[in-house]
């Protein structure tokens, strides 16, 4: 056995249909479209969705839900997560630049304090929103909160 004598085996291969050349070969004419209707035009695309003119099934299920477009959405931030990076990057001022340059939200967040956890030491603390007993905390341990 050599490469130039290698081949397939007997039936392994097909010829592909050659569709709209002629009646000789068997798929002229209509093109193996058959007559008129949309189908047998040119562009012709079904939907992705098509059933065959049942009901679709996007249809057939009932809507649901709201999705309110005036909802602000915070990151929250726990009391516990703070004293974390406060600790870790030796910060006594967290702002939302601190948060961003370190890692810890996204440039376009909003930041919201959260009162889970203990602080041990005193921190300035800067975010979009804080919760009231978040604050309360902050301050009993001699911090600062600003609301940007």
């Amino acid at each position: 056995m050599e490469l130039h004598t290698l081949k397939p085996a007997k039936g392994a291969t097909k010829k592909g249909k050659r569709i709209g050349r002629g009646q000789g070969s068997g798929h002229g004419g209509t093109s193996t479209r058959g007559h008129k209707g949309q189908k047998s035009r040119s562009g012709f695309s079904r939907k992705r969705a098509h059933e065959g003119g049942q009901m679709p099934l996007q249809m057939r299920l009932p809507k649901r839900g709201f999705k309110n477009f005036n909802r602000v959405a915070y990151v929250a931030l726990n009391l516990k997560r703070l004293q974390e990076v406060a600790d870790k990057y030796n910060l006594t001022t967290i702002d939302i630049d601190a948060l961003v340059s370190n890692g810890i939200v996204n440039k376009g967040d909003r930041v919201k304090v959260l009162a889970h956890g203990e602080l041990t030491t005193s921190i300035s603390v800067s975010a979009h929103a804080i919760s009231e007993s978040a604050k309360k905390a902050i301050e009993a341990k001699g911090g600062t909160v600003n609301l940007v």
